[in-house]
């Protein structure tokens, strides 16, 4: 496979970069699970509410539109298309190739980056009724009637056991 890749015009460096690209784009992905939390949300206080569960919603959250898969994508596919043709030919192919690439990059972001996600709705001990949405823990499912815990701080809220 390499061979025909390479006979097409396609590099090392094109591989290089591609893999690169891959990388970044799967750095991107934080979770939005109930039990993670980023380095700045250690060591600070956070609001804690008591309620009851009232519903669980399957829900879908959308994935990340940085643009940094619109560039990866753009720099590999204008790399990889400048080696096809020469002269105004090459040029062309390069600027067609990193508009396609960016297109591709920029879709393969958002779906590598979405997740499925839980809308779920709580019934505060004060009588107020919230819904806070969520990623998907394998390790903790939610029932109506659960007693659980809202977490609420840094304008993040989360539902906990």
């Amino acid at each position: 496979m390499v061979t025909i890749l390479e006979g097409a015009g396609w590099t090392r460096v094109s591989t290089v970069v591609l893999l690169l690209a891959a990388a970044v784009l799967a750095g991107c992905a934080s979770s939005k699970a109930g039990d993670v939390y980023s380095r700045d949300q250690a060591r600070t206080e956070q609001n804690v509410r008591m309620g009851t569960i009232e519903a669980v919603k399957e829900v879908q959250i959308e994935g990340t539109k940085s643009g940094i898969g619109t560039v990866a994508g753009g720099v590999t596919g204008g790399v990889a298309a400048s080696t096809i043709g020469h002269g105004t030919g090459s040029a062309v192919a390069a600027v067609v190739g990193a508009v396609a690439g960016g297109l591709v990059g920029a879709a393969a972001e958002e779906g590598l980056t979405k997740s499925q996600g839980l809308e779920i709705t709580v019934k505060l001990d004060n009588g107020q009724t919230i819904a806070v949405v969520q990623a998907v823990d394998t390790k903790t499912t939610f029932q109506p009637g659960d007693r659980v815990r809202v977490l609420s701080g840094q304008g993040i809220t989360r539902v906990s056991r």
